[in-house]
């Protein structure tokens, strides 16, 4: 599956990755693929420090996985992501 991405999909899927509060479940739905196809696609995207720092973030934060994410966790992402400067 990671062969047919696009450099666009590749990137939005990196992006949504270091995203904290965007779970794997939602990369799942908008691309098919599971976690650890994306874990397979950072170590291939990113250069290895990069990797170990992500992998390290994302080890245990319960904002990755639906399962897991508090119930106040109502959004994709933080109210002071994305403001327009």
């Amino acid at each position: 599956m990671l062969v047919n991405l696009s450099d666009d999909d590749t990137s939005r899927i990196i992006e949504m990755a270091w995203e904290d509060r965007t779970p794997f479940e939602a990369i799942n739905v908008q691309f098919g693929l599971q976690e650890a196809a994306v874990i397979k696609l950072m170590r291939r995207s990113l250069k290895r420090k990069s990797f170990d720092l992500w992998r390290a973030r994302v080890s245990g934060r319960s904002t990755k996985h639906l399962k897991l994410r508090p119930a106040e966790v109502s959004r994709g992402y933080c109210p002071t992501q994305y403001k327009h400067r």
